[in-house]
């Protein structure tokens, strides 16, 4: 027998049988019952805005699945480029398929020179790179105009293959601008991971190669970043890809939607609470603060995640291996600290306040020498392959242009009042 819910308006007595599919409840069938009665539900916390099969999250199990595919197994074995192959196609790519993939991926790295002589030099000396990277990827719809006829799969296509290779060279010309260094081209003998890392770091040497250790590491943080479900930015390129604009203006939004603390500042935030604790010896002190209801557990919770994030216990694996590299980050011993004793306190436990994603991805970002500010345009990076992959899902269910209601709060009706008269 089907799952259903039963919906009674008391104010006249008719009801209405609504059957439970995939875990929720049609709205529609819900206004045929009650018209011009709306769910009021701010933030979406309880509202599903889509149907996906690309990404599967289980938070009070702690489980995150790209197509299925569990993201500890796609963290060791796999790479960011076939993972983001996975995202966009369904299937993981044979050898055949892998190998055309990140040939084209990786002769599509270089940025028309006009983006980097007259438009990233525009900017401000200090101008933050994030900001540059958004404006930056919205340009792009200007230089590729065609890009605007979203319904031919090889334009379409054509896009989806310029937004990811490029990103890596966008984010990391806007490193090199804020801090006055110049411009590095893509090096096409190289890695995804390794590519983005010589474009970073290069100075006068004819060629960088990166640690093995650190490229992988950048490589499984990709992964791990590649997509989440519904989140804020992903929501942003839904809604503003249901207007059918490119994909390089909702891109864009995506990454504007990134650009928030809440979003992708999480990890710097953690980075300034562990320099505001100072020592481990200030643990206690600080998570006593916590609970008497002053400042934030950063790096703690999550809004999906009623358990320990999955991704976190790879990072902390993760994490190790790059301080074998670069020496231990020495705010290392304090974030330890601090989660042993916040998973040793009933207060946060009881509160479902586990380690995320974020606690452990600023200390590794910080000890291979990314700035802070950096972090957020580290996460879009790889976040480019999920947001396209949801465009795409979009599109494909004709999805209708998105347009929520709102619960009217203002004044009544009232006459006009002229202005001597006021």
């Amino acid at each position: 027998m089907a799952e259903s819910i039963t919906i009674t308006d008391n104010r006249s007595g008719e009801s209405i049988e609504v059957p439970i599919v995939d875990g929720g409840v049609s709205a529609e069938e819900w206004s045929k019952l009650l018209p011009g009665i709306w769910f009021y539900d701010p933030a979406f916390m309880t509202t599903a805005a889509a149907e996906s099969s690309i990404t599967y999250i289980d938070g009070d199990a702690g489980k995150l699945e790209y197509r299925g595919y569990p993201i500890e197994q796609l963290a060791e074995h796999s790479s960011y480029l076939e993972v983001a192959y996975l995202l966009l196609h369904g299937e993981l790519p044979n050898a055949a398929e892998l190998e055309q993939w990140t040939h084209e991926i990786t002769y599509h790295t270089f940025i028309h020179e006009n983006v980097r002589k007259r438009f990233l030099e525009g900017f401000h000396y200090d101008a933050h790179p994030m900001g540059i990277l958004v404006s930056a990827v919205a340009a792009l719809s200007t230089f590729y105009p065609e890009a605007k006829d979203i319904f031919d799969p090889e334009i379409r296509y054509k896009q989806i293959i310029r937004l990811i290779a490029k990103m890596p060279t966008l984010a990391a010309a806007a490193h090199r601008f804020s801090v006055g260094m110049p411009f590095v081209y893509p090096d096409n003998s190289l890695s995804f991971a390794a590519n983005f890392l010589s474009m970073m770091w290069k100075t006068a040497e004819p060629r960088f190669d990166a640690n093995p250790a650190l490229a992988r590491a950048v490589d499984v943080l990709f992964i791990l970043h590649a997509d989440h479900e519904q989140n804020c930015s992903t929501t942003a390129m839904r809604v503003v890809g249901s207007s059918h604009a490119d994909p390089y203006s909702s891109c864009a939004a995506a990454a504007a939607a990134l650009y928030g603390p809440r979003h992708g500042g999480a990890n710097e935030a953690v980075i300034r609470m562990l320099i505001e604790i100072g020592s481990m010896e200030n643990v206690p002190d600080f998570i006593k603060s916590v609970k008497e209801g002053h400042g934030r557990l950063q790096g703690f919770g999550h809004r999906v995640y009623k358990n320990y994030d999955p991704r976190a216990k790879i990072v902390r694996n993760v994490a190790y291996d790059v301080f074998e590299v670069t020496g231990k980050n020495p705010l290392l011993d304090i974030a330890l600290k601090l989660e042993e004793a916040a998973l040793a306190d009933d207060y946060f436990v009881s509160r479902k306040l586990y380690p995320n994603v974020d606690f452990f991805t600023g200390l590794i970002y910080q000890a291979m020498g990314f700035p802070m500010e950096m972090f957020p345009v580290l996460f879009a990076i790889p976040r480019t392959s999920g947001w396209l992959a949801h465009w795409v899902e979009m599109l494909d269910q004709e999805t209708k242009i998105a347009r929520p209601r709102q619960l009217y709060t203002g004044t009544a009706r009232r006459d006009y009042v002229p202005l001597e008269n006021r």
